[in-house]
């Protein structure tokens, strides 16, 4: 797979094997070799073709994109954290109800 990868970018490089070999600092028939499957290309080839492409070492290997998780959490005693609900901040008031609601305390709910 990352043979294909290597090809495809140098082709849209509109490039030979044996120029992309100087920039990389290999022989064309490591490059060859590489594009064919016959033979994989060192981590620091890797991280030269990756700087040279302009892509991920991730997308040479071809490994899918990682999601950014953006899900954070914190504690609703953390009086530092400012909570909020549609845009909103949550009245003291409320995070309190909401305390003893996740307590199992609802009998004290007004």
């Amino acid at each position: 797979m990352i043979g294909q990868t290597i090809r495809d970018l140098r082709k849209l490089k509109k490039m030979s094997q044996s120029e992309l070999a100087k920039v990389v600092g290999v022989s064309q028939t490591t490059v060859t070799a590489w594009e064919t499957g016959k033979a994989e290309p060192s981590s620091s080839a890797i991280s030269s073709l990756a700087d040279y492409f302009n892509v991920t070492t991730d997308y040479l290997l071809g490994r899918p994109e990682k999601k950014d998780d953006n899900t954070k959490t914190a504690d609703i005693d953390d009086d530092d954290v400012i909570f909020t609900y549609e845009g909103r901040q949550i009245p003291k008031e409320d995070l309190e109800l909401i305390r003893r609601i996740m307590r199992g305390t609802r009998n004290d709910i007004k």
